[in-house]
C-alpha cells in the first residue's frame, strides 16, 4: 500500500459497520485489492485493515500481470463473486485492461481466488480497444453488466490519451457475456473524453446510474443518468444527485470519481474517490432527504 485508495465497494457486516473493498498501488505502481472496516456512524475511523492483499497481480503473461483492481462484488449461491479489472502494459499505448472474475466463500473474512485464468470480457468487435469498471446486477434469471469501453487513443502534445464511453451486456450465467453493439451512455459535453465506473441502482420507478466523466480542461466529476429500461439512458449531469469537487478544497477539491452508491439504514450513501484518481483517498457522501422526489 504505497499509494492510492480506489474503486470502493461496500459490504454490510453488521449494523452500521461495513467492509469496504478497494484498490491500492505498490511501490512499482501495480494495483492490489484490499479491504478495510468502517462504521457509517463514525466514518472517520478505520476499525480494521487487511494485513495482506486480498488479491495481487497475476502471473507473467496473464491478463492481470501488471495489476488487479476491484470493481464489483455479487453474493451468489453462498459465494462472493468479484468482478475485477486486470491490467497489462502494452508497447504502443500506456495500458490495456479487461474484466476478470474471482470467487470465495460468502461467510467470514474474505478469501478469493481467480475463477478463470483469463478474462470474462475482453476487447471484441463491439469493444475494439479495452473494457473496464463493470457494474453487475441480477435481473430475473439473468445478469446485466454496464461497463467502460475504449473508443480509441487520441494524441495530444505527443502523448496518448484514451477516450471511452459506457456499454451494456447481458449474460445467462454471469460468465459468458453478450455485449450490445452501441453505447448506452455516450460522450456529450464539449471536450469530453471519458466516462468511467457506471454504477447502476434499480429503483422501483427508474434505473439510476452514477458515473464519473472528464474531458480536456476538466478533471473527473460524478454525474448522474436515468433510464426506463437500463439500456437507453438520459444524462442529467446538472442534477443535484451529482457530486462535483469540493469548493473548499481538501482531498476532493479537484476531482470526484469512481462512485459506489448503496442503501443502508433507510438512507442512500455514496463512497467515492478524490484527487489524483484516488490518491487523495476515499470519501463518504449521503443523499439529502427528498432529493429523489
Amino acid at each position: 500500500m504505497a499509494s492510492h485508495s480506489q474503486m470502493p465497494h461496500a459490504e454490510v457486516i453488521e449494523g452500521s459497520r461495513l467492509r469496504v473493498y478497494f484498490t491500492s498501488r505498490d511501490a512499482a505502481n501495480r494495483s492490489h485489492i484490499g479491504w478495510f472496516v468502517m462504521d457509517l456512524e463514525h466514518p472517520g475511523e478505520v476499525l480494521d485493515l487487511a494485513a495482506e492483499p486480498l488479491m495481487a497481480p497475476g502471473p507473467p503473461g496473464g491478463f492481470d500481470d501488471a495489476g488487479i483492481m476491484t470493481s464489483w462484488m455479487v453474493t451468489e449461491a453462498g459465494r462472493r463473486r468479484f468482478y475485477t479489472i486486470g491490467w497489462n502494459v502494452p508497447t504502443s499505448v500506456p495500458m490495456h485492461v479487461s474484466i476478470g472474475l474471482a470467487e470465495g466463500p460468502a461467510e467470514g473474512l474474505p478469501r478469493i481466488d481467480r475463477r478463470l485464468a483469463g478474462p470474462v470480457l475482453e476487447r471484441n468487435p463491439s469493444n475494439p480497444f479495452y473494457v473496464s469498471t463493470p457494474c453487475i446486477l441480477r435481473d430475473g434469471a439473468g445478469w446485466r453488466m454496464w461497463y467502460m469501453s475504449g473508443l480509441d487513443w487520441a494524441w495530444r502534445d505527443g502523448k496518448p490519451l484514451s477516450r471511452y464511453d459506457v456499454r451494456h451486456a447481458v449474460s445467462d450465467d454471469g460468465i459468458v457475456w453478450r455485449p450490445d453493439a452501441e453505447p448506452c451512455l455516450g460522450l456529450e459535453h464539449p471536450g469530453e473524453m471519458a466516462i468511467a465506473r457506471p454504477q447502476v441502482v434499480a429503483d422501483p420507478d427508474l434505473w439510476r446510474m452514477w458515473h464519473c466523466y472528464r474531458g480536456e480542461g476538466f478533471a473527473y466529476r460524478i454525474g448522474y443518468a436515468e433510464s426506463a429500461d437500463g439500456r437507453v439512458w438520459r444524462r442529467r449531469d446538472d442534477d443535484p444527485l451529482c457530486l462535483a469537487p469540493s469548493e473548499d478544497g481538501g482531498f476532493d477539491g479537484e476531482m470526484t470519481c469512481y462512485p459506489y452508491v448503496f442503501d443502508h439504514g433507510g438512507e442512500r450513501w455514496m463512497l467515492y474517490c478524490g484527487d489524483g484518481f484516488g490518491q487523495g483517498g476515499i470519501g463518504l457522501a449521503r443523499l439529502r432527504k427528498g432529493a429523489l422526489a
